[in-house]
């Protein structure tokens, strides 16, 4: 079963939990650890929004510390996704086609061979927000930081630790507002 398959599959699960005013926003699949798969569901009511982890049975998971870190990781990921590359790697793959072409600057093949591993590394969604994800990202990234010349700090690494409060509010509001589950949904 393909991920977009998946996704559909535990959506349907979820729906049941939207209490009355709210609709299911988004699902999103994360492996905080090897193997164990949790579906992030958001709901979104009229002024509110509320969250559901569900498991691969489509169950909601009770344990606090396991939907936590899946929260951590798919915001992690995301963002991973959104600073990889200055944001924009089809725009920076077009400035270093134009480079190349124009002035054929020393290193540029090493630059564009980057920026596509980086491409490749970040993908197309859907995805699974994993550590291994995260690795692949943050190693594709620095390849092109050095091959565009920047051999100090990573600015990528810069910008997401920058980030880690927001990360952090969002994992803080889905325990805050988790829904408590009856039995019978």
């Amino acid at each position: 079963m393909s991920l977009s398959e998946e996704l559909d599959r535990i959506a349907a699960a979820a729906e049941p939990y939207a209490e009355e005013g709210e609709l299911l926003a988004g699902v999103v699949a994360a492996e905080p650890e090897e193997g164990a798969r949790v579906y992030l569901c958001a709901f979104e009511g009229e002024e509110s929004r509320s969250w559901l982890a569900l498991d691969a049975d489509g169950l909601p998971i009770e344990d606090r510390t396991l939907v936590r870190e899946a929260a951590e990781l798919s915001a992690l990921c995301e963002l991973a996704e959104e600073l990889s590359g200055g944001g924009d790697l089809e725009e920076l793959r077009d400035v270093l086609k134009r480079l190349r072409l124009t002035e054929s600057p020393v290193g540029i093949e090493e630059a564009e061979e980057a920026a596509l591993a980086l491409e490749a590394a970040v993908g197309r969604p859907p995805r699974v927000a994993s550590h291994a994800y995260l690795d692949a990202v943050g190693t594709a990234t620095r390849r092109l930081e050095r091959a565009l010349g920047d051999s100090a700090d990573s600015p990528f690494a810069q910008a997401m630790q920058a980030a880690t409060g927001a990360v952090t509010e969002l994992a803080e509001e889905v325990e805050r507002e988790y829904k408590r589950v009856r039995s019978e949904a």
